[in-house]
């Protein structure tokens, strides 16, 4: 639906307006999820304190959407293009909210409730999204894999960081279980009737630790032991270890995932075991950010007073995360607001203390306020739908993304 700069600039007035009348209630939202961290699949709390904030608006709101049980979506709106903000709420083992979701949780509930009040005055549809298990589970895969971006024109989240960015340097992902199967015997009487599960996971982790002189700069293979045995005394029969393999994209991801395979199958038979490779069913793609869309997000982020730097930042690595499948989907942006004084690493305790500071408050109304603008932007202007659209082209999809 095409406006003049008047109309658009009074229904950004008024989603702004709604969001700064809700503040308490969307930061009293963060610091509760952040007090009550979940694990994947688990964020029933936060499941049903974001559903019954959507519900008392009158919004309506499916839960358990998509046949996951923390999954929900709601849906407002009768024509234009359908844009997807996307919340995310669950927390890591042991640190908590060190990654901040709560942040990401109460932002995009304050941008979609915002938007659904200006939704038909707008000329645009909205879809606002609970995403569970986004630290290793893939709820936006399950989503996907069930439908819910096939119609929707455009997704977006934000995410906490220790500065403002339009881009996460996020690349492909997918974790691996090896299990190594051996023969249990007495380590002293009778090491020769044994097979040695322990050395063979050993032999494997050394045969990666030289795979990684060898592969690209971007590319990153992490791994840990999880089983190594009973006691001293007994020939291991069991050995476990768990890998996150790393690539810059998903159709990179592939060859690397076959090397490693090779690395950690050779070492079985090395030592007359036998490895059990089950690599995770959901693969994290890359992050193939939608530059017209973010554009428009760093305009109205700069309009608020957080100017952006779109460009990548040298030597911060490459994290992942499943809203790059998404990416793949249609078309998506992933910025980040800084909560944290720069050098604070994500996923550390420090972190998570900074993720209910008064910058992290800030960052939820700011980041509310930036995506409904943008929303705005791209329900109500046709050359920045034409340009989406150009840039997201024919919207293929590799292997591994679904």
């Amino acid at each position: 639906m095409a406006m003049d700069t008047a109309q658009i600039a009074e229904l950004k007035s008024r989603v702004i307006a709604d969001i700064e009348q809700r503040a308490s209630d969307l930061l009293e939202v963060s610091h509760a999820i952040h007090a009550r961290p979940e694990l994947n699949f688990e964020e029933h709390f936060a499941h049903d304190l974001l559903t019954r904030a959507i519900d008392a608006t009158g919004v309506p709101v499916t839960r358990g959407a998509y046949g996951l049980d923390t999954a929900f979506e709601s849906k407002v709106g009768t024509r234009g293009l359908d844009v997807a903000v996307l919340c995310e709420y669950d927390a890591l083992p042991g640190i908590g909210h060190a990654c901040g979701h709560n942040v990401i949780a109460a932002a995009g509930l304050g941008a979609g409730l915002a938007l659904a009040s200006v939704a038909e005055a707008a000329g645009g549809r909205l879809t606002l999204m609970g995403t569970p298990a986004e630290e290793g589970g893939g709820g936006k895969v399950e989503m996907a894999r069930a439908g819910a971006f096939r119609n929707v024109a455009a997704a977006m989240m934000v995410h906490p960081a220790d500065r403002d960015l339009a881009r996460m340097n996020a690349i492909a992902i997918q974790q691996l279980i090896v299990r190594y199967h051996g023969q249990a015997a007495h380590a002293a009487v009778s090491p020769h009737l044994g097979r040695n599960a322990l050395d063979a996971a050993v032999l494997g982790y050394m045969n990666v630790a030289a795979l990684r002189q060898h592969i690209r700069p971007t590319e990153r293979i992490h791994g840990i032991f999880t089983k190594a045995g009973e006691k001293p005394n007994i020939v291991p029969r069991e050995a476990e270890t768990s890998w996150y393999v790393r690539s810059d994209t998903i159709e990179t991801l592939q060859p690397l995932k076959a090397r490693v395979a090779a690395c950690l199958e050779s070492s079985a038979v090395a030592t007359d075991c036998r490895a059990e490779l089950r690599w995770e069913i959901n693969a994290y793609a890359d992050i193939v950010d939608n530059v017209p869309l973010l554009d428009a997000y760093s305009e109205n982020s700069t309009a608020i007073g957080r100017p952006l730097t779109s460009a990548y930042i040298p030597g911060t690595g490459g994290g992942s995360t499943d809203m790059g499948n998404v990416s793949y989907l249609t078309p998506t942006i992933h910025p980040m607001l800084q909560v944290s004084p720069r050098g604070v690493s994500l996923h550390s305790p420090e972190f998570a203390e900074y993720t209910t500071s008064k910058a992290a408050d800030k960052a939820v109304l700011d980041g509310a306020k930036i995506m409904a603008m943008t929303v705005i932007d791209l329900w109500t202007r046709q050359e920045l739908q034409d340009g989406v659209r150009a840039a997201f082209g024919s919207g293929s999809v590799p292997d591994g993304v679904l």
